[in-house]
């Protein structure tokens, strides 16, 4: 009788997919020293700006991995802070994901936490928006 013993090989990578209002973020997390690239830019130019900088930073920064990681994004729809967004999201999930220590530091930072505000969609007799009104006759 044949024994049927598979070498179970770890995975290169860890992917997951971040969302936030219409964006959504397909990451692949790789373990060592790399540049991030987003839509096949480097993470720096494609969200420029200090502010951003350390909003896509925050989940090595707080479980203390920067520079251990680096990943490749796509990322479509919504807007540019959406997207943003979205990679933070994407990001938390798959740091989660390759280790279950970091669950309670992003959990309790709400970066697990998938923000479900998204735009209100329009109702049928109304004005051009969600909530708008029509101006009701003086006389």
């Amino acid at each position: 009788m044949k024994t049927n013993s598979k070498n179970k090989k770890k995975k290169a990578f860890v992917f997951t997919v971040g969302r936030r209002k219409t964006a959504v973020a397909r990451i692949r997390l790789y373990h060592g020293k790399g540049e991030t690239l987003v839509n096949d830019q480097p993470i720096a130019k494609y969200f420029s700006g200090e502010i951003t900088k350390t909003f896509y930073q925050q989940p090595f920064t707080l479980t203390e991995t920067l520079g251990k990681y680096y990943a490749t994004i796509k990322v479509v729809g919504s807007g540019q802070r959406a997207q943003l967004g979205a990679v933070v999201h994407g990001l938390a999930r798959a740091l989660d994901k390759d280790n279950q220590s970091f669950h309670s530091v992003l959990k309790k930072n709400k970066l697990l936490t998938r923000d479900p505000r998204a735009k209100e969609r329009r109702k049928v007799g109304q004005m051009g928006k969600a909530r708008k009104k029509k101006q009701s006759p003086k006389r």
